[in-house]
């Protein structure tokens, strides 16, 4: 089960900001999205990304007025990226041993995805109720 699979049935939609957007627009973005986690792209090169745990981080650390800021202030810089060949269970140990939600997919030095662990649970409850209901039919006919 590889990083292509989750992606050809989710989508390789990929929702960005530029550097300079302030962060109070980041965050209204991520809302109406219902996501946790933005890319920061300069044209189509990744700058950074900016997850609700730097927000909150920020939040915590310099009060309200930081929502004027600009997102390279704010965003993680070194982004941790993945393969659309990588296994999801090579994602997971990616994920947890670096604790962090969200993986671009890079492919040939383009962004082509964005991989959460949101995405990961379901392709994997989804594995499991496929083998159930395999085991399910197989005892049917034994």
């Amino acid at each position: 089960m590889t990083v292509r699979s989750i992606l050809n049935t989710k989508g390789h939609q990929i929702v960005s900001v530029e550097p300079d957007a302030k962060l109070a627009d980041a965050i209204k973005l991520l809302a109406e999205k219902k996501i946790g986690a933005v890319l920061v792209m300069d044209q189509s090169r990744v700058e950074g990304i900016l997850s609700e745990r730097d927000i909150v981080r920020v939040l915590g650390e310099c009060g309200a007025g930081v929502l004027e800021a600009p997102v390279s202030e704010v965003m993680t810089r070194k982004v941790v990226t993945c393969k659309e060949t990588d296994t999801v269970a090579e994602l997971m140990e990616v994920m947890t041993t670096g604790k962090f939600r969200h993986l671009p997919v890079i492919e040939n030095g383009k962004v082509v995805g964005l991989i959460s662990i949101g995405d990961i649970v379901k392709w994997r409850v989804r594995e499991y109720e496929t083998e159930q209901e395999a085991l399910r039919d197989y005892i049917k006919t034994a």
